[in-house]
């Protein structure tokens, strides 16, 4: 297998780049990343979790830094950490509940079970929440004894049980790295057919004849739209070209080879078409803890002239795109500025933008943001791959998703003052 620190930096290099369009693309590739880096670490006899912890925040550090507004990375680093505390938890509570029903053997009277009472469920989570800091939990299991929790063995089969908890301390150091692989791998088979998920849903939420607006180019949209129509639902869209990349371009004439009814508007033709819409359909780079969305330039727009409307608003999302962060965290990059070539022609504005004269400053300045920022009062439900939400629940999805614990996974260095 190849140096994973040599896979590490070429996928850095390709964030940095922009090579990697996309959250899906970008979210797959980072699990499959993280996978290998997990495969690939030494782990030792204590503290598997916190071995395989660090290397993958370190990783993770690196791989955000590249790109910060490529807010689905750090989603994936945080899904991964959480993904290991989760199945180190489950194995030190089968360890220790396996403990406790060892502690009596069948052939102990009532008296003598009576004396040895099995683990309680207050014991058994208190053990495996401390499998993740010093002491080990295999040490907290040789101190049990001490307590009385569990009975005494008598001294001939030390050697036995010594030789069984060493080999059980190699078993479980690979059973967790395998056990976080294979989660990992239903991970990316999730992010891999979130669209065919949420497209499944598309006959509960478009009805016959209705007219649905969207703005710009998305795969998630596009696909939720075809899979209305295989049902049989006869609708027609209205496309917002999405300048000034002009996405909607191509969404309209994929929509159109799948033989929709489409219609290609201007973004500034919005609030005029909205009165005649039903609902508008769009996607999402990321949904924030707030339920608020960071979406395509233009979509807030968009928005607020569904509000103004009474026109519902739906934003299809999968479940990788769910950020755990609020908009006003500060490792939080909600924009980054495109180049100006998009918006106009150098030599035809050059005089404009002359920087040859050396101390006088051009008369125009061209911004180009990517982003927009949508806050949730603005948005009527979420459809991700588990379902329809409402933006007041997402906080609930995120809870599933991601430990407290890992929530901030770069710091930035304090500000002086």
């Amino acid at each position: 297998m190849p140096d994973v620190q040599v896979l590490v930096n070429d996928f850095i290099n390709k964030l940095r780049k922009r090579k990697i369009e996309g959250s899906q693309a970008t979210s797959r590739q980072t699990a499959e990343l993280l996978r290998s880096v997990i495969s690939q670490t030494r782990v030792p006899y204590t503290n598997q979790a916190g071995a395989l912890i660090d290397a993958v925040r370190a990783v993770g550090e690196q791989l955000i830094a590249a790109n910060p507004v490529e807010l689905a990375v750090g989603n994936i680093v945080r899904r991964v950490l959480h993904i290991i505390r989760e199945e180190d938890l489950s194995l030190a509570t089968a360890a220790v509940a396996g403990l406790g029903l060892s502690s009596v053997s069948d052939d102990e009277d009532d008296s003598e079970r009576d004396n040895h009472p099995v683990l309680s469920a207050a014991v058994v989570a208190a053990a495996a929440r401390s499998t993740l800091r010093p002491p080990s939990l295999q040490t907290l299991l040789e101190d049990v004894p001490d307590s009385g929790a569990v009975p005494h063995t008598s001294s001939s089969g030390g050697d036995s049980e010594g030789k069984s908890k060493s080999a059980d301390k190699s078993s479980r150091s690979r059973k967790l790295k395998h056990d976080v692989i294979e989660a990992l791998n239903e991970l990316i088979q999730d992010i891999t057919t979130c669209h065919e998920l949420i497209a499944e849903q598309a006959v509960e939420h478009i009805h016959q004849n209705e007219v649905i607006l969207t703005l710009g180019s998305s795969r998630t949209v596009l696909e939720f739209l075809c899979a209305a129509k295989e049902k049989k639902r006869s609708f027609r869209v209205f496309v917002a070209e999405g300048a000034p990349r002009y996405q909607g371009h191509l969404l309209a004439k994929d929509l159109v080879t799948r033989g929709l009814q489409t219609t290609l508007i201007t973004d500034s033709a919005v609030f005029a078409m909205i009165s005649r819409v039903n609902m508008v359909i769009v996607g999402a780079h990321a949904v924030m803890a707030n339920g608020g969305v960071i979406a395509p330039v233009g979509l807030n727009m968009v928005a607020l002239a569904a509000q103004r409307h009474a026109v519902p608003f739906v934003v299809l999302a999968g479940s990788h795109k769910l950020c755990p962060l609020y908009p006003h965290n500060p490792e939080v990059l909600l924009n980054e500025l495109r180049s100006p070539s998009e918006l106009l022609d150098f030599g035809e504005f050059s005089d404009c933008m002359d920087f040859g004269t050396g101390t006088a400053s051009p008369l125009l300045h061209v911004v180009n943001p990517t982003f927009d920022y949508v806050p949730p009062k603005l948005v009527s439900l979420f459809i991700t791959d588990t379902g329809g939400h409402n933006p007041s629940y997402v906080y609930r999805l995120i809870a599933d998703y991601y430990s407290a614990d890992d929530l901030v996974v770069q710091r930035r260095p304090p500000t002086a003052s």
